[in-house]
């Protein structure tokens, strides 16, 4: 218990006074080693605003749910006034809302610092209940890195002490579009994604989640169970029946995980809702 407190204090303190910082101890204030909760988990919102705002009015309605987690491309191209923007729309949110890194939060010319500054670190875990929960940052689409894959391998370890690990990260280790192990809007390159993929069946990993591709889908890679949700509000790739706006709900019971797909109805397109709200402000019309 006590290495659990220590491993949470030294996680807070090195996010400062950044944002998941906030909503980090917003969820340390819940967290009353809760062996039933639920929590949401939703990506790829960039230029969704409606469905976004769909997503956290059904989130704060359901009492059960105790935070959400966003894996990613919360904004289109990573400025400092997108970023404002994303805050301003997720201010209506009742509950914390942890914002993960995603290809999109890196501009060209200034890496993650704009994430750095706006949120914090771009990769940490926290605990919740009887759970573990570890987010990563591969948002380079290449890999972890030395140091990130041997973080993530200690805190695997650590984990082995709660009845389930959840991790997250924004682009996926393959594409399920063109094979089960495949390379396309995925991790570039597919000996690195085993390299992870084997970290995580060695480790139990009781759910991947992942984003990037705008759809969703759900199997298992090798021994590791996956969920890709990319469904909150950036344009869609239409394959088969997958690609339809949505989020997760993620119900623990003890070892008993339940995962509901909730379904969000839009008959507008979204980047035209964000093009007439965009005039608006030009114009200072309410």
């Amino acid at each position: 218990m006590k290495q659990i407190i220590l491993l949470f204090l030294i996680t807070v303190f090195s996010f400062a006074s950044s944002y998941n910082n906030k909503m980090l101890k917003q969820i340390e204030a819940k967290n009353l080693q809760q062996k039933n909760f639920s929590f949401v988990v939703m990506g790829d919102n960039r230029d969704g605003d409606r469905v976004l705002e769909k997503i956290i009015n059904n989130v704060n309605k359901d009492k059960n749910i105790q935070f959400a987690i966003n894996n990613g491309d919360l904004v289109p191209d990573g400025y400092v006034k997108e970023f404002k923007y994303y805050l301003k729309k997720i201010e209506t949110s009742k509950k914390p809302i942890i914002s993960i890194i995603g290809n999109h939060e890196i501009p060209w010319y200034d890496g993650e610092k704009n994430y750095d500054k706006t949120f914090g670190k771009t990769y940490f875990s926290f605990t919740f209940g009887n759970s573990y929960f570890i987010v990563l940052d591969d948002s380079n689409e290449r890999s972890l890195g030395k140091e990130q894959r041997q973080w993530l391998i200690h805190r695997l370890k650590i984990s082995q002490n709660f009845q389930n690990r959840f991790v997250f990260m924004h682009v996926p280790l393959y594409d399920p579009r063109y094979g089960k192990y495949a390379k396309g809007h995925s991790i570039k390159k597919i000996k690195n994604a085993k390299r992870l993929n084997d970290i995580f069946d060695k480790y139990k990993v009781t759910m991947l989640f992942c984003s990037h591709i705008h759809a969703y889908f759900r199997g298992t890679w090798h021994k590791t169970p996956f969920i890709i949700t990319g469904g909150a509000g950036a344009p869609l790739y239409k394959y088969k029946n997958n690609a339809f706006y949505h989020y997760i709900k993620v119900s623990v019971k003890g070892k008993n995980v339940t995962y509901k797909v909730i379904k969000i109805d839009m008959k507008q397109p979204d980047f035209i809702y964000r093009s007439i709200q965009s005039v608006k402000d030009v114009l200072n019309i309410n």
